[in-house]
């Protein structure tokens, strides 16, 4: 019976990219409903920097910006997959689209740097704290741009709210990187 669990249900690895492909760009999506509205910011909480953390980490750089892109690609192409069900290509001018944008940067940094961190545990959380500045800074300079504020105003509305709650996104993903980095190396 034990021979049965551990024997691979996917034979085909370019099968299980794909599976894995898909299930990211689900989760990416589902993650954006995930929201909390701030009052005093256009900008909600939603758990989508912990799943842009977590496969950077563990899909390498490949799978993981095809996620990014797959998803930007279903909102432009009118699917309601971002925060508030938005969609359509408008959507990447509003004041929240910094931060899509900064995903694609994060994940690049972190598909870069996570070979040097990959054993250690606080290496993790280090690269994937750095990724989420990535993400803040660039989701707070959009929100300047676009609401044509002042940049300690944009830093108040898109930087600073979001720093607890990025720090428990940031430790599960490093958590759950060292959880389940074995297994995706082995399906993928």
């Amino acid at each position: 019976m034990e021979a049965v669990f551990k024997r691979e249900l996917v034979l085909d690895k370019r099968l299980s990219r794909v599976l894995v492909l898909f299930f990211a760009v689900i989760l990416l999506s589902l993650s954006a409903f995930v929201r909390v509205p701030l009052p005093f910011t256009p900008v909600p909480l939603t758990l989508q920097t912990l799943f842009v953390l977590l496969f950077a980490g563990l899909l390498g750089a490949r799978l993981s910006i095809a996620a990014q892109l797959g998803y930007l690609f279903l909102g432009a192409a009118g699917l309601p997959v971002f925060s508030q069900a938005a969609c359509g290509l408008a959507y990447f001018f509003s004041p929240t689209a910094g931060y899509l944008f900064g995903f694609i940067l994060a994940n690049i940094f972190i598909t870069n740097f996570i070979k040097h961190a990959k054993d250690n545990f606080l290496r993790v959380v280090l690269l994937f704290s750095l990724a989420d500045i990535i993400i803040l800074s660039f989701g707070s300079v959009w929100l300047k741009i676009t609401l044509h504020v002042s940049l300690i105003n944009s830093f108040t509305m898109g930087f600073l709210p979001f720093i607890t709650g990025d720090i428990l996104k940031i430790l599960t993903a490093a958590t759950l990187y060292f959880r389940l980095s074995l297994r995706v190396k082995e399906i993928l």
